[in-house]
């Protein structure tokens, strides 16, 4: 019943829901293989899979007053301020790191190249080009901890 309240978070449907998923549960019984898994469980996934049915089979609301409950997921002001001061450190940390170095992590984590593209590109030996992005990771967030 727990399992029900919380996913159809309707009292009525979940009472309905329960006699359906105690009639499965007793026609279906021959399927239940305990080396599989306790009992207690099968019976939870049958009345998940049910409640899950349920909400797929409810209409999808269209009305406007329905659109007032969906939460605004904007980030609020204080969030947008912490998040531009971050960039800023970040982009002051980038600016710490040897430019050619720099480069390469911007590559590699913003424009997705390849080491071997890194390398080719600064005219370095692959594993050099794997131990200038693993360096560079633990010197920005050294930096970022603030321990420059």
């Amino acid at each position: 019943m727990g399992v029900l309240l919380r996913m159809l978070q309707d009292r009525h449907e979940a009472e309905e829901a329960l006699q359906e998923v105690y009639t499965r549960i007793w026609l279906r019984a021959q399927r239940f293989d305990p080396a599989r898994g306790r009992g207690m469980t099968w019976v939870i996934a049958v009345a998940r899979h049910l409640a899950i049915d349920r909400l797929r089979a409810r209409p999808i609301a269209t009305e406007e007053a329905d659109y007032e409950h969906i939460p605004d997921s904007t980030p609020r002001a204080e969030s947008r301020l912490v998040a531009l001061g971050e960039a800023r450190r970040i982009v002051d940390c980038f600016g710490t790191l040897e430019p050619a170095r720099a480069a390469a992590l911007r590559g590699a984590y913003l424009d997705g190249l390849s080491y071997a593209d890194l390398a080719n590109r600064h005219s370095v030996p692959l594993n050099t080009m794997r131990t200038w992005l693993r360096r560079g990771l633990m010197a920005l967030r050294n930096c970022m901890d603030g321990q420059r």
